[in-house]
């Protein structure tokens, strides 16, 4: 019961940190790692020793598949020379930073241990990165520059390793026979997530109950993550390329994309909330292996390291926006169709935007024992994992206020086009109808489609005000109903159901963070 009763602890800690950042408009993963470090060296904590397979299933696959599931192709593909600098060339650098500044702090670390290192604390991990880019609300472009970084990163990342801790684990470095394997594994992970998409869509369809369908879909993540990992492929592509195919197919009626919509938002923020409190709850058992001299030098290397993994990243990121300023081609965060983006400023936010998380620190947990400064690694991963997390989560959107980019509308024009599209489609498919219902249909969508193309909502309607008041008075008629014993529940709930549908009618979308 201890477990559980800290459990339920951590959460509403977790819970009270995260509405407390939102109040003070900072990014909650920050507190949340800060709490959960601090929480660590309290009396009586018990150890959540997880296995690291674990961690990445639970941990990253939901949110890895919610985040392919939002990203688009078309924004991927305009942004493609920009994430592959950052996919490729980044993580490469950083990884042989890192590796020479470990062996020029400890030159008796072999070359493998200090490229696995390197490989471990290149990539921008995709859940850290994600929940702060959401709060921060970065401008559209450099937003879906650093989405896909997110998503790919882990593939070259992985590459380097693989073949550093086998080179460790062999006791020899054959690039040549792992390499092809390599690519093998990403593309037929790709290939396999890709087919999967499919079949399990056409499951999803047949199912028009909320909460069997939300069940199946989670059911069915995990197992694509599982399943992959027993194949051998690579389960962070095969569910990324799954997820960005299945984002692709409108397989769920709107009774079921509303709730379960809602349902997939809170969970993957209560695994958020989890994945960045537990980052914070490492701390403990990593210092306890490492005794006060030892202790002492590995914190100041792992400082070095630190400051070397942030610069790597910044100047690589201005170099290359920089250079493809003065080649008036796109680079990190360049113009997009309808905002043009200074490339420096640009740069300096992308290269800024390096928060690492619990696929480092998990990948550092996965080393198997004895494996060469196993120890140092770990604290290292720690150390830099908090460290982006609250130098860089809490100055980005400071960053972003100082540099005043100017304000991107890409999503509120290509709205505007979505809704006025969408409006002269209805108006299409009502003609020929002379009936009453049709004709005050007709006059409806055509006001809606004049304040559209004047860019205004065209939920912005005294109509729509009216509606709401009516709404609320009839909620509190019906549960005066209930109230007075003259209904019951199940007649409740069904008319307040209605309600709901008639108010969310009456209001606009939420623009996307």
């Amino acid at each position: 019961m201890l477990i559980f009763e800290t459990l339920l602890g951590l959460l509403f800690g977790a819970t009270v940190l995260s509405v407390l950042a939102r109040r003070l408009n900072i990014p909650y993963p920050t507190l949340l790692a800060v709490g959960g470090a601090v929480v660590a060296f309290l009396p009586g904590v018990p150890r959540f020793d997880l296995p690291p397979e674990l961690i990445l299933a639970v941990f990253v696959a939901p949110v890895l598949l919610d985040a392919a599931y939002d990203t688009s192709l078309r924004d991927l593909r305009d942004n493609w020379q920009a994430v592959l600098s950052l996919v490729v060339v980044a993580i490469g650098l950083t990884t042989v930073a890192v590796a020479f500044t470990a062996r020029l702090l400890f030159p008796e670390f072999p070359w493998a241990a200090a490229l696995a290192l390197g490989a471990l604390l290149a990539p921008p991990d995709a859940v850290a990165a994600l929940a702060v880019l959401r709060q921060v609300n970065p401008p559209y472009r450099l937003r879906k520059i650093l989405e896909g970084e997110s998503l790919l990163n882990d593939a070259s990342a992985l590459l380097i390793y693989t073949l550093a801790v086998g080179a460790v684990t062999t006791g020899s470095f054959n690039a040549a026979g792992v390499l092809p394997a390599f690519l093998l594994t990403v593309f037929g992970s790709a290939a396999v997530g890709w087919l999967l998409a499919w079949p399990i869509g056409l499951l999803v369809e047949t199912i028009d109950d909320a909460p069997t369908s939300v069940i199946f879909q989670f059911v069915l993540t995990f197992a694509v993550w599982l399943l992959a990992e027993r194949l051998g492929l690579s389960a962070v592509v095969t569910v990324v390329v799954f997820g960005l195919t299945a984002g692709r197919r409108s397989v769920l009626s709107a009774r079921l994309r509303v709730p379960t919509f809602a349902v997939w938002d809170a969970v993957t923020f209560v695994l958020n909330v989890l994945a960045f409190t537990l980052i914070g709850l490492q701390l403990g058992p990593i210092l306890e292996a490492l005794n006060g001299a030892e202790l002492l030098r590995a914190l100041g290397a792992a400082f070095v390291i630190l400051a070397v993994v942030i610069v790597v990243r910044l100047v690589w990121a201005l170099a290359y926006a920089l250079v493809q300023g003065r080649n008036h081609a796109p680079g990190p965060g360049s113009a997009s169709s309808s905002t043009s983006l200074p490339l420096a400023k640009s740069g300096l936010v992308i290269g800024w935007s390096g928060m690492r998380g619990i696929v480092t620190l998990a990948t550092a947990l996965a080393l198997p024992e004895g494996f060469p400064g196993r120890d140092f690694i770990q604290l290292t991963a720690f150390v830099v994992v908090l460290g982006t997390l609250v130098i860089q989560g809490l100055t980005l959107r400071p960053l972003l206020l100082l540099l005043r980019l100017p304000r991107d509308t890409t999503v509120e024009t290509e709205t505007s086009l979505a809704r006025g599209a969408a409006l002269k489609a209805a108006l299409k498919a009502l003609e020929g109808d002379d009936s009453e219902a049709a004709a005050r249909l007709r006059l409806e969508y055509q006001a809606d489609l004049g304040r559209v193309r004047s860019g205004g909502d065209p939920h912005d309607t005294p109509d729509n005000v009216l509606r709401q008041r009516v709404v609320e008075a009839s909620r509190r008629a019906l549960a005066e109903l209930r109230r007075t014993g003259k209904i019951g529940d199940d007649a409740y709930h069904l008319v307040e159901e209605e309600l709901d549908w008639l108010e969310l009618s009456a209001r606009p979308a939420s623009t996307p963070a």
